[in-house]
């Protein structure tokens, strides 16, 4: 999620239940070698998350932190991943059992005949926009200008950003999560998210604004929790335990992120305090997990009626077959089912 601003990448670790513990020693109270034991004898599981330990995920650290997947008799380990990886592949080969990962790529696997399963969103809304230099008032005045972007948002946002604001293929630049050419280059934009890129810019203190995609009608929700059907089939109850104690910890960490930060700062060694608070903030400024959805279905929700949406928004672009079973790349069960409301 957030670009590295050409500085080394964070060193980061997988964090279970006893690292927790061992980690925090006294500064998780209620939590004891019993606790640990239990853990043990839990449900081993990997989730693999699609960037580094940082507060866009910090609601599955304070699930870990408060012994929420404990509770539900999950022995959880969280892996970070790097942007080598490919997070999907390593759910298909049983190396996780939930990623977090993307409207459009689970629409996309589903359309392959791969059995992604999205069971739950983090995030009512996508969190990436553009990021721009001062001077820049609207997107149209892009036009001509150069935008950074991964590769694989060739198939998401980009095709969009062109037909709605007349960009051009040439003016795709390759952003390899490195800021430097942004911060050299005051004509260029750069993809982005407001709780990450933009603290890189303010500690280099370059001026920037952001615009978000989905201000501007990009439909997508933002980092579902996925899994596969097999898992579903075969293990539908851990499926909702796993939910539900995720959801429990994105409650509590958008509340008081304390107990989550520290481990997530125990996980990547390059986050500091100050950073973490600027990403919390930038979620809640951005109403990141709320919705007129969340209101009365709770968090995590996900609708038939946003997940047809985002399904039209990429036949209309050429993204998705207009064939395609768009209806098995979601489960709203797990969800429906735990009403877990905002505090």
């Amino acid at each position: 999620m957030s670009g590295d601003n050409g500085e080394s990448m964070p060193m980061t670790q997988g964090i279970s239940r006893r690292t927790a513990l061992l980690g925090l020693a006294g500064g998780v109270t209620g939590l004891s070698m019993p606790s640990i034991r239990r853990a043990r004898a839990a449900i081993p599981i990997r989730f693999v998350m699609s960037w580094y330990a940082q507060a866009e995920f910090g609601g599955f650290y304070e699930a870990l932190a408060k012994g929420y997947y404990a509770s539900e008799g999950l022995d959880v380990q969280i892996e970070a991943a790097s942007p080598q990886m490919n997070v999907p592949q390593l759910l298909l080969a049983g190396r996780a059992d939930f990623i977090t990962g993307y409207d459009f790529q689970v629409l996309s696997a589903v359309a392959s005949g791969i059995p992604l399963v999205a069971v739950a969103s983090t995030f009512q809304h996508d969190q990436q926009g553009l990021m721009t230099h001062d001077g820049i008032t609207s997107p149209e005045q892009l036009r001509g200008h150069p935008i950074l972007i991964a590769s694989s948002s060739h198939a998401t946002f980009w095709p969009w950003l062109k037909e709605k604001y007349g960009f051009d293929d040439s003016q795709a630049a390759r952003y390899t999560f490195n800021l430097q050419p942004f911060f050299a280059d005051p004509s260029a934009a750069v993809q982005a998210y407001a709780s990450s890129e933009i603290w890189d810019a303010r500690q280099r203190g370059v001026p920037v604004r952001f615009f978000q995609f989905a201000g501007l009608g990009y439909p997508p929700y933002g980092a579902p929790i996925v899994t596969t059907r097999q898992k579903i089939a075969q293990q539908g109850d851990t499926v909702g335990r796993f939910v539900k104690a995720s959801l429990m910890g994105w409650r509590d960490y958008m509340n008081d992120p304390a107990m989550g930060n520290a481990l997530i700062q125990q996980a990547n060694n390059r986050m500091t305090p100050e950073h973490l608070a600027f990403g919390l903030s930038a979620l809640r400024d951005a109403g990141a997990l709320l919705s007129a959805d969340t209101a009365v279905r709770g968090l995590g929700t996900m609708t038939a009626e946003r997940w047809k949406a985002t399904r039209d928004f990429m036949v209309a672009h050429k993204l998705l077959a207009e064939s395609a079973d768009w209806q098995a790349a979601f489960t709203t069960t797990y969800v429906d089912a735990l009403r877990i409301m905002p505090s």
